[in-house]
């Protein structure tokens, strides 16, 4: 007889496999075996690139992001990130919120946290502030009210190659519906699929850790993310992910992508993309953004141009 429930087991190897493989079997970026968490240097902002210079190596080397998570226009905001790591993007994001913003990183791993924290007065020494802006709680993204995140308290919720580590993916997206203020996003990186994974791929400890079994399927997370309020998903960029050849003989001719999505919490959102002749123009004074503001991979806004 099995030991637990068949969801209580299924959350359990979620949650176990991930503690296990980023909190021991990593110790740094070179351990990975897929390209699902790194982030070619090329697709980064320059102010990002700028921003990640400033953050300690030991953070840097044990990043695992799949995607540049932080939007443009973060100056005083509140920005939550799901499971945090070692803080990598929090850090970024510690800089780019300026000392009147609050930056919040929630991981369940204590390896990663350890390191996270180990920084906190480092970095708040290296940006010149008068007193830390980030903290990190301990937590699961799927229930934030245990890590004490509070009802629209967030103006922007990042997540970095992390959504696909969690068996249930539509409680963290209700959750980021819940503690979203109004009118706030959810900006955030992720690995997809272009087809259903069957179980045995799905269980696979070595799948799962590198970001590739808990993958969704691109039609599923639609459904999924309009079920719970976000109805018109915007991607922003998307990009084949490599695999090594000890992954890619336990997943046959699946492929893989790495897509940075932004969700709107907004009441008045249409649920599709309607095209009656509106326009619209960008009148600039987005200094990250220059001449030209990238709303997704299908609309760049050029200033002045309707």
């Amino acid at each position: 007889m099995s030991c637990c429930a068949g969801k209580k087991c299924e959350e359990e190897f979620a949650h176990a496999n991930s503690r296990e493989y980023y909190g021991k079997v990593l110790q740094s970026a070179a351990d990975l075996k897929t390209s699902c968490c790194t982030t070619a240097s090329a697709s980064v902002p320059a102010y990002i690139r700028h921003a990640i210079g400033k953050i300690h190596d030991d953070v840097v080397s044990r990043y695992y992001g799949c995607g540049v998570v932080l939007p443009p226009c973060l100056d005083g905001a509140t920005v939550l990130d799901l499971g945090c790591g070692a803080g990598h993007d929090c850090y970024v994001a510690m800089q780019l919120v300026g000392a009147s913003g609050q930056v919040i990183g929630v991981d369940m791993t204590d390896e990663q946290l350890a390191v996270a924290r180990k920084y906190i007065e480092h970095h708040t020494s290296a940006f010149g502030y008068p007193s830390p802006n980030v903290e990190f709680r301990k937590g699961y993204i799927e229930d934030l009210s245990g890590a004490e995140i509070a009802d629209e308290s967030v103006d922007v919720i990042v997540s970095n190659c992390v959504l696909n580590l969690c068996d249930h993916k539509d409680k963290v997206l209700r959750e980021a519906m819940r503690v979203l203020k109004e009118g706030g996003e959810m900006y955030f990186s992720d690995v997809y699929c272009d087809r259903r994974l069957p179980e045995h791929m799905q269980r696979d400890k070595l799948l799962h850790g590198e970001c590739i079994g808990g993958a969704l399927y691109w039609k599923d997370f639609l459904h999924m993310a309009a079920s719970v309020g976000f109805h018109t998903p915007i991607l922003v960029s998307d990009s084949a992910i490599e695999l090594q050849s000890e992954v890619r003989s336990l997943v046959g001719d699946a492929r893989f992508f790495s897509a940075t999505y932004r969700l709107i919490k907004a009441r008045d959102l249409e649920h599709s993309a309607e095209d009656y002749g509106q326009t619209v123009s960008y009148n600039g004074g987005i200094p990250e953004c220059g001449d030209a503001f990238v709303l997704s991979r299908e609309c760049t806004l050029q200033k002045d141009v309707p």
